[in-house]
């Protein structure tokens, strides 16, 4: 359940009604925003991970929910996103240090939304995003020069059996 400005009472109907499923419930901050997604990639030659263009997702109502990511068109991706140059270092510098501190390598993608007052919160890390020429991480690609067979000989070459 999406809640916004919510009471206690909604609250805890929402939360009676996912306990209903018998699985357990999680709780979160709603952060309101623009929706952003970055890549993270390791384009190697020891240069370590770093942040890709940053998209926008723009969706109807701002749901960017399993219909609106798969089925819809209706959803627009804006890359590079329309931010300040400082702004958009600062986001990705942010997740290029999340990335590293979780350990991820050769290529993932964060989540963020960034506020109407200019803070912003890294909502999640995805460590095998999509990789179909449709997906987020080959458009972030694309829109610095680089193809979909050059990224995914990128990623291929980082790939390790190691644990």
């Amino acid at each position: 359940y999406k809640l916004k400005n919510a009471d206690l009472a909604a609250v805890e109907d929402a939360y009676s009604k996912a306990a209903e499923t018998g699985m357990q419930v999680l709780a979160e901050e709603f952060v309101e925003g623009r929706e952003l997604t970055v890549g993270v990639l390791d384009k190697g030659e020891g240069r370590g991970l770093e942040a890709m263009p940053i998209i926008e997702i723009k969706a109807p109502k701002g749901d960017y929910d399993f219909e609106h990511k798969y089925y819809s068109d209706e959803t627009v991706y804006v890359c590079p996103a329309e931010i300040s140059s400082e702004k958009t270092k600062e986001i990705q510098d942010a997740v290029v240090k999340a990335a590293n501190l979780v350990r991820a390598s050769g290529w993932s993608r964060i989540d963020v939304m960034l506020r109407e007052d200019g803070s912003f919160a890294l909502l999640e890390i995805n460590t095998a995003p999509g990789m179909t020429p449709h997906s987020l991480v080959p458009l972030a690609a694309r829109t610095e020069g680089i193809s979909y067979g050059e990224l995914v000989k990128l990623v291929a070459s980082g790939a390790s059996l190691k644990g």
